[in-house]
């Protein structure tokens, strides 16, 4: 018989019992790769770089009655740029786009040697230009941090905020159809990371601070700038801020500010202008000749006056990156005169399709039909009109001297009057708008011919600088539009000796009308505009 060891058994008996609960337990406490993949990197949730920008950031938001802004120091800037390629990597940005911009001021005098290099990007204004001008409500500036945000997939891509923003900040994406912009990297901003230009910048030479509104607005009064060669603060009260210990010489300038740098010609809305002038005036040419009891054919008139509208407000769809967006243009209609443009227009092609198809359907059965007609007349011509006051507004809101709203009013009523004097004379005997066009008609050339005068201008005003550029950049644009108005011109005038002449009259409008394209083309390719000192432009 086997005799136990007492040893072996108290050694058996004080052995743990494993449980399933103990086996889990051991389990949970080798880490699977994942998991220990996490675990290494859970420390980079606080950016590496902090300890370099935290003191450039505010610890807190901002309270009532103040904002985010950028905060520049001029003494630090060397122009490396790196703030250009950190917001164009950070951002993701496209090849060739850039939110922020490096350009040069330089003294203006030979005894006055001087050069620095100013960063800018968007300064989210107090008064953004680009928010007040967006029909479709596609820019917002936050109510706590004053940032002002584009909305991308609010934006039809009209492009407007790139006229109204005096500094050049609104980018227009062609392949998107749309515009961006800098948003100071807000959702960096609100886990405590600094924006990618400050965390760029190896100078430290862009912060963030807060800022107080009416500290803005008590330097944002006429004819200040927040630095030299900067548009007038008092237009949209840019929060951004320039320092620097050393004051600037008295005479100071761009470095680019002698450069003749041509615009865009937005050829969609030159088509645009001129074709729905030239149908209000011809609408307009059509109510005086049935006041005067003129002969003529006024259903050709009509016609022809509604396939110009149709025409001129299809061509202006061709200007917008996302045109199925277009009908959100009624969200603007309080602060933006492009949606009151927009809505007028609208408005006022299909009172004119009605009032034509009236015209020339007389013997449709309608029950008061002088009544309706006479309604609709007046409608097409009010709706006409004030579209025509909108467009105007349109680019004289922009603060552009060479679109101001006396030469502008005078250019865009005066093609209204021109052409639709013109076009009526092709469908009445009565040499009254022959005449009305011969008057008018040199006093438009002349007006246009006065920026001429600039050309003696001493520094380079905006004025000075499209007169330069009309006469080396767009000389021959700008005779071929004199030549042609003189051509038809004198068309009207041998018609007057030699008879009622169909083709005289008709070779006379097509010269007037392409003296009138040539004219709003160079309108837009003239004009100077503004932007940050020194920055080369989208």
């Amino acid at each position: 018989m086997e005799t136990l060891d007492p040893e072996r058994f108290s050694e058996t008996e004080q052995a743990p019992l494993r449980t399933l609960i103990d086996e889990l337990l051991e389990a949970q406490q080798s880490l699977s790769a994942v998991e220990r993949f996490s675990q290494r990197h859970a420390g980079d949730a606080i950016p590496a770089q902090q300890k370099y920008y935290r003191e450039l950031i505010p610890l807190s938001s901002p309270g009532p009655g103040e904002q985010y802004a950028f905060r520049v120091n001029l003494d630090a800037c060397t122009g490396c740029k790196s703030c250009v390629s950190g917001c164009h990597s950070l951002n993701g940005l496209d090849e060739g786009e850039s939110w922020r911009q490096v350009g040069l001021l330089v003294g203006d005098e030979e005894t006055e040697s001087y050069q620095q290099t100013v960063t800018a990007a968007c300064h989210h204004c107090v008064e953004p230009a680009c928010m007040h001008g967006c029909p479709v409500a596609a820019y917002d500036k936050d109510s706590i941090t004053g940032i002002v945000r584009h909305l991308d997939d609010q934006c039809i891509g009209c492009q407007y905020c790139v006229l109204k923003c005096p500094y050049d900040v609104p980018k227009y994406h062609a392949k998107k159809g749309i515009v961006r912009k800098c948003d100071m990297c807000q959702s960096r901003l609100k886990v405590g990371e600094a924006p990618a230009c400050v965390q760029a910048c190896p100078t430290q030479a862009i912060q963030i601070t807060i800022i107080r509104l009416d500290e803005v607005r008590s330097v944002s009064g006429p004819d200040q700038r927040m630095i030299a060669g900067a548009f007038d603060s008092s237009y949209t009260q840019p929060t951004t801020r320039y320092h620097s210990k050393t004051s600037s010489p008295e005479h100071v300038r761009s470095a680019n500010a002698y450069d003749l740098r041509l615009e865009p010609a937005h050829y969609p809305l030159v088509f645009m202008l001129v074709l729905t002038q030239l149908s209000v005036g011809l609408f307009a040419a059509q109510i005086v000749n049935g006041f005067w009891n003129l002969s003529g054919n006024g259903a050709g008139m009509t016609l022809l006056a509604l396939a110009a509208a149709i025409l001129g407000v299809i061509s202006s769809t061709l200007h917008l990156g996302r045109p199925l967006g277009a009908w959100r243009a009624f969200l603007g209609l309080r602060r933006s005169w492009l949606s009151r443009e927009i809505l007028i227009f609208g408005a006022f092609v299909p009172a004119a399709m009605i009032y034509t198809a009236l015209q020339c359907l007389p013997e449709f059965p309608m029950p008061m039909r002088s009544v309706a007609t006479s309604i609709l007349i007046v409608g097409v011509l009010v709706f006409g009109f004030s579209g025509v006051f909108s467009s105007v507004m349109i680019y004289a809101d922009t603060q552009r001297e060479f679109w101001k709203i006396s030469t502008t009013a005078w250019k865009f009523f005066g093609t209204t009057l021109i052409l639709g004097g013109a076009a009526a004379a092709l469908f009445t005997a009565s040499f009254l708008w022959i005449g009305m066009v011969m008057a008018l008609l040199p006093l438009k050339l002349a007006l246009e011919s006065g920026v001429f005068r600039h050309l003696q201008d001493g520094g380079m005003t905006p004025l000075g600088c499209t007169a330069r550029i009309l006469k080396k950049k767009l000389g021959r644009l700008v005779a071929m539009r004199f030549g042609v108005a003189v051509l038809g011109m004198g068309l009207l005038v041998v018609e007057i000796f030699s008879g009622d002449s169909f083709f005289l009259r008709g070779l006379a409008l097509v010269c007037l009308l392409t003296g009138e394209l040539l004219e709003r083309t160079y309108f837009f390719r003239a004009v100077k505009a503004p932007r940050m000192p020194g920055m080369a432009g989208s």
